[in-house]
C-alpha cells in the first residue's frame, strides 16, 4: 500500500479532521449560547455591528470574511481556500443539526467561557493542522505565523482584544468580561499548542 511521507496528511486524514473540529467547534458554540456569551474573531464584531448599526448579522458577517478569503486564495492557495469553506459549511450544519440530539439549556457563565474556550481551542488547532479554517482572522493569522513566524493565537488574541473593547461598550460588563475569559482560554491553547517549530504536517 502506498503511504504518504509521515510529515503529510492524506485527503481521508484531512477530512476526518475537518469534521472532528467542526464537531467541537459546534459543541463549543453551544456552550456559548448556554451561558448566554458572546465571542470574538469576526463572528462578534459581526454581531456587535449589527447589533449597534441594526443590519443583519448573516451580511455583515459575509461581508466582513470577503477580503480574507481574497487573501486565502491569494497568499494561502485553492486547497487551503477550499478546505476553509468546507470547514465553515460544515459548521454552519453542525450548528443546526447538533441542537436536534443534544441540547445544552444552561451553564454558569463562567463555566461556559471555560467550555467554549477549551472546546473552541481543540477545535481550531485541529483545523489549522489539517490546513483550514473557519474563517477571518483565522485566515491572517496562520499566514502570519506561516510567514513571519507570529503565533497564531497571539493574532487572533490581539484582534479579539480589540472587538471586545467594543462589546464592554455595548454589553453588560459581566457578559462582555465572561465572554473575554473564554476568548483568551481559546487563543492561549492555539498560542502554546500550534506552532511551527513543532507541528510541520501538512496535506499531500
Amino acid at each position: 500500500m502506498h503511504l504518504p511521507p509521515a510529515d503529510r496528511h492524506t485527503l481521508y486524514e484531512d477530512a476526518v479532521g475537518l469534521i472532528v473540529g467542526t464537531l467541537l467547534m459546534a459543541l463549543a458554540v453551544q456552550a456559548l449560547r448556554a451561558g448566554g456569551l458572546i465571542t470574538g474573531q469576526i463572528a462578534g464584531l459581526s454581531l456587535i455591528l449589527s447589533y449597534a448599526a441594526g443590519w443583519s448579522f448573516g451580511a455583515v458577517f459575509f461581508v466582513l470574511n470577503l477580503p480574507f478569503y481574497v487573501l486565502a486564495l491569494r497568499r494561502m492557495g485553492v486547497k487551503f481556500t477550499l478546505k476553509t469553506f468546507a470547514a465553515v459549511a460544515l459548521l454552519s450544519i453542525f450548528t443546526e443539526v447538533l441542537p436536534l440530539g443534544l441540547t445544552v439549556t444552561a451553564l454558569q457563565p463562567w463555566v461556559a467561557a471555560v467550555v467554549f474556550g477549551v472546546l473552541g481551542g481543540v477545535a481550531l488547532i485541529v483545523l489549522f493542522r489539517h490546513g483550514a479554517t473557519l474563517g477571518g482572522v483565522g485566515i491572517v493569522a496562520l499566514w502570519l505565523q506561516d510567514t513571519r513566524g507570529i503565533a497564531a493565537g497571539n493574532v487572533q488574541l490581539a484582534f479579539d482584544l480589540c472587538v471586545f473593547a467594543l462589546a464592554f461598550a455595548l454589553f453588560p460588563w459581566e457578559v462582555a468580561a465572561t465572554s473575554l475569559l473564554g476568548a483568551v482560554i481559546l487563543n492561549l491553547m492555539i498560542t502554546v499548542n500550534h506552532r511551527g517549530d513543532r507541528y510541520i504536517a501538512r496535506s499531500r
